[in-house]
């Protein structure tokens, strides 16, 4: 189980293990900072920009639950109790010389709705030959397809591309497409024909390593074998990219030991979501969620035994 989160003042910027399933402790979480469209830590400008958003069933994303449960639980929000539509959030960091994108989007060959990301990049004034830098937190399609265009050549041809080690071996290996369920076959097949595309360009994350300067790998596996969220560091503040350790914001802050249905490992996924959200909540540290609303920017409070979603 995660050691409890403590803070270590020599190592600043430094988390050293992450969330999964004996990791060790996260250290150098800084406290929250004000609710902003762009969150500015020193000379790093964070922002986000859209990919549209998907279309779940329920039934998917809660395999477990009842109706009535199900019903209970989103009644009180006015949300659908069939359907779900979360948003898809990019991050953007704006570093120096650099320019990063964590996550490349769902691209054209997804869900209709997605795919939005180079629109809202071309809005920007950005040129995709002007990203140094695409950081993955995993494989799944709305987090990786969009790394190809429509000729289906890497759109960042300049970009370096980080991937975590753990999220490569396991969709490049020859036995994961014959393990996998036939419902999810596609992904494998996509992550595969992508991940070779991108061979030339990729270098590898492990956990606790600094990818690029302020910029630390967490892991958060259970969403996938290799799940990876990322602590940026600036002028003693930290906001966490939290890809899909957490999801939604009622399912997995009202109910973090509920199972999710688009958890690889629901079991560890569960540990993960709850670890992570018990010391977001704790250090008070702003994250970016990639499925949350309001851009994804916000943070955790506690609400008697379980969370909730604060945006801003």
């Amino acid at each position: 189980m995660p050691v409890a989160l403590k803070e270590n003042p020599s190592r600043r910027c430094l988390l050293k293990a992450g969330l999964g399933l004996g990791a060790a402790a996260i250290t150098g979480l800084r406290p929250s900072l004000a609710a902003s469209d762009t969150i500015m830590l020193g000379g790093n400008e964070v922002s986000v920009i859209s990919d549209g958003n998907l279309s779940l069933p329920m039934n998917f994303l809660l395999p477990e639950q009842s109706p009535e449960e199900i019903e209970a639980l989103f009644k009180p929000h006015g949300l659908p109790t069939d359907t779900a539509s979360p948003d898809c959030n990019i991050t953007l960091l704006r570093q120096d010389d650099r320019l990063v994108l964590f996550d490349a989007g769902a691209g054209a060959n997804f869900q209709p709705s997605a795919g939005e990301l180079m629109a809202g990049l071309e809005e920007a004034g950005i040129d995709p030959s002007d990203v140094t830098d695409v950081i993955f937190t995993h494989a799944h399609p709305d987090h990786l397809w969009g790394i190809l265009d429509d000729f289906d050549d890497v759109l960042y041809s300049e970009a370096t591309l980080w991937v975590p080690q753990a999220e490569w071996d396991y969709w490049r290996a020859d036995d994961t497409l014959a393990k996998t369920p036939e419902a999810r076959k596609s992904f494998v097949v996509g992550a595969q024909a992508r991940l070779e595309a991108i061979e030339d360009q990729v270098q590898m994350v492990t956990p606790g390593m600094e990818v690029i300067p302020g910029v630390e790998a967490v892991d958060t596996s259970g969403h996938t074998p290799g799940h990876t969220s990322y602590m940026i560091h600036g002028d003693g503040e930290s906001v966490l990219v939290v890809g899909d350790a957490i999801t939604n914001s009622v399912i997995s802050f009202e109910k973090p030991d509920w199972v999710s249905g688009s958890d690889q490992d629901p079991q560890k996924g569960i540990q993960t979501r709850k670890a992570l959200l018990d010391r977001l909540a704790t250090y008070q540290t702003q994250l970016i969620g990639f499925h949350l609303p309001n851009m994804g920017i916000g943070h955790v409070e506690r609400a008697g035994s379980a969370y909730k979603f604060v945006a801003g």
